[in-house]
């Protein structure tokens, strides 16, 4: 894959108590003129570069100082791009991960957010040595959702898609067009969404479509269209289209299974949506990841306590949104059925 060129190195240096953090970035020069970028704080260790939008490859060197560290990495609006780190004292670690900057840098219809590239060092003893951010062109998985799969604004509400990108190594990004509320038409209609993420598809891009939670009273035949509208405008763009069933709502029944509608999204007009959605893949030969069995099957198996800790129910006695840890256990689901099937090759997953 084609280098593209560098836009900032920024070099950061650590007290060796590591009480403090002192950043001298070196900034570079491209068509654009200078891109500046600092980072500050300690914990976490807050870094900004002012960057348009685009992909760009983070390379953070971990560690290095006289303590242990564990450090996690966020970017943007909440994403999740490397999870709990470990280094042991004077032990320095590479990682690299590639993050979507894009306006808004959420929710499509959300608030703007900050410009250019945000990141934040976190977790239990977070180290960071340097940083090497670089402009690239990468393979993408592009997501359509609801809030389910979204880009959180706030906290505790998590979707999947916000926490995939942990997952993945720098060979693949994750462009999360996932919008709170929307059913499969207003997500076709809106430019904000299906239209400006087919302007995103290269040729080779997987398109993960999920629409199920908010189309409580679409009929069979407009449901149906609207996917199948999305299937073809995707390979319209060279891109693969996969099918996700819904993430399965946390309501169990009197027998202690959630063998009901509500649980199963059985909307209001008696349409089983994931069934609609498994026959579309068969007819239309499009991967499926059948995301609402497999919630089933974790939820069940946890049981009616253990699974409250995968949604809000505690916090917000929400039982369709999930917390950051179902969120997570969900991304790891979907990516599983990804590989499985060949979708996403070995070496992109971390």
């Amino acid at each position: 894959m084609r280098r593209a060129r560098t836009v900032l190195l920024a070099a950061c240096t650590a007290a060796a108590a590591l009480s403090a953090l002192t950043v001298a970035p070196a900034a570079a020069r491209d068509r654009a003129g200078a891109v500046r970028g600092h980072c500050s704080g300690t914990a976490p260790v807050v870094c900004h570069f002012d960057v348009a939008p685009g992909t760009y490859r983070v390379r953070a060197l971990l560690g290095g100082g006289a303590g242990a560290g564990s450090t996690a990495v966020t970017a943007e609006s909440r994403r999740a791009m490397l999870a709990e780190t470990p280094n042991d004292p004077g032990e320095t670690v590479r990682r690299t991960f590639t993050v979507d900057v894009r306006d808004p840098e959420g929710e499509p219809t959300g608030a703007t957010g900050s410009p250019g590239l945000d990141l934040a060092f976190g977790g239990a003893a977070p180290r960071l040595a340097s940083l090497h951010v670089e402009r690239v062109r990468t393979p993408q998985i592009l997501l359509a959702g609801d809030s389910t799969v979204c880009d959180q604004a706030g906290e505790p509400y998590t979707g999947w898609g916000q926490q995939l990108p942990q997952y993945l190594t720098e060979r693949l990004a994750v462009a999360n067009y996932a919008d709170s509320g929307e059913g499969s038409q207003s997500f076709r209609d809106n430019p904000a969404l299906f239209p400006a993420l087919r302007a995103r598809i290269r040729h080779g891009d997987l398109v993960l479509v999920q629409l199920a939670h908010n189309d409580k009273r679409t009929d069979r035949d407009t449901y149906r269209a609207n996917l199948t509208a999305m299937i073809e405008d995707v390979r319209a763009e060279g891109g693969r289209p996969v099918l996700v069933t819904p993430v399965v709502r946390r309501w169990f029944g009197t027998d202690g299974t959630l063998d009901n509608g509500t649980a199963l999204l059985v909307n209001e007009l008696g349409v089983d949506l994931p069934a609609e959605v498994r026959a579309l893949a068969a007819e239309r030969a499009v991967p499926l990841v059948d995301l609402t069995a497999l919630t089933k099957e974790r939820v069940e198996g946890l049981g009616p306590e253990e699974s409250k800790a995968l949604y809000l129910h505690d916090e917000k006695r929400d039982n369709t949104h999930t917390s950051a840890r179902g969120a997570a256990e969900y991304a790891e689901l979907v990516l599983g059925e990804l590989r499985a099937q060949k979708l996403v090759p070995s070496r992109a997953v971390r």
